[in-house]
């Protein structure tokens, strides 16, 4: 079994030495005296057999060896730092990872907005968002395998949820489908007529799907995974898919895409909810980052 030859006090000193710029000013740092600290630094050049330092004048400077061992060094420090912090979370009851669980049609500016304010405060934890599709965040709410559940339209029965924002969907063809013609004249596209079309559809994501939410009455479907390829295949003239509009605006295809004019359901609206799973075994980290996000709406 390999043991060390140095220690990560000796590595914390050099660091500090380096940091502050000579033994004086470190010593003043770390309160220790000056000659504990060259004492320190000297013998782990020794017992490494690499001259780490060279001192000119009153101020101490890295040789080419020595900024690649510090360098190292610092990964180290900062490990053993983690590690220590992890222990010190588990013992308090931190949670060591948060997973957040977000339906795919979520606009997530909010949620990243509230992550950057938890990131400080975050002490180590890992965060961990998973997108999921239609029934897939309900069952991600059932089976208790998230921490933070942001879900699309109806809730679970016995989960509380809270109301954050209304995301609005309309019906897309590419500019050079047939439907694009009929898209800028004042007679609307009876939806009746979409059942002949083919329809880009979303795959959910859930173990056991149930077609509950959406128009799904096309005749002929292609089931794509994401809303991006989906774009990508409108752009070419094939089919047509409910897609939200704040993600095309974002998509950079709005010249590419044509919005139907529909007789009805032309602007779909699905309410994204917030669920706790499991409220009563919130740790202290998800219970900050979902009052984190809840602020966001307040403001």
């Amino acid at each position: 079994m390999y043991r060390p030859k140095s220690t990560i006090e000796q590595w914390r000193i050099l660091q500090a030495v380096v940091d502050f710029g000579g033994y004086a000013q470190a010593g003043e740092a770390l309160n220790k005296s000056q000659s504990s600290l060259n004492h320190a630094v000297a013998k782990l050049q020794h017992t490494l057999g690499v001259q780490l330092l060279q001192v000119r004048g009153r101020k101490a400077y890295l040789t080419k060896e020595g900024e690649v061992m510090l360098r190292r060094s610092r990964l180290l420090t900062q490990n053993v730092e983690e590690l220590e912090q992890l222990a010190e979370n588990i013992t308090s009851g931190w949670e060591s990872e948060i997973v957040v669980a977000t339906e795919t049609i979520y606009p997530k500016d909010k949620l990243y907005n509230a992550l950057e304010q938890f990131y400080p405060q975050a002490r180590g934890t890992r965060v961990r968002i998973e997108d999921e599709v239609l029934t897939g965040t309900k069952e991600r709410i059932i089976d208790h395998s998230a921490d933070l559940v942001f879900v699309g339209g109806e809730v679970p029965k016995g989960f509380p949820g809270t109301s954050l924002e209304s995301v609005g969907f309309s019906a897309y063809c590419g500019v050079n489908h047939p439907l694009a013609e009929r898209a800028g004249t004042d007679i609307p596209l009876d939806i009746e007529e979409l059942t002949h079309e083919l329809q880009i559809v979303i795959s959910d994501t859930s173990q056991s799907p149930q077609e509950s939410q959406g128009w799904l009455k096309a005749e002929q479907r292609w089931t794509v995974s994401t809303f991006h390829q989906a774009i990508d295949i409108l752009r070419r003239g094939t089919g047509f898919c409910w897609i939200p509009r704040h993600i095309v605006a974002s998509s950079n295809a709005g010249d590419e895409l044509v919005e139907l004019n529909l007789s009805a359901l032309r602007n779909r609206e699905v309410l994204i909810n917030l669920v706790v799973p499991r409220p009563n075994q919130l740790g202290p980290g998800a219970t900050l980052l979902r009052d984190l996000i809840l602020q966001q709406y307040d403001e």
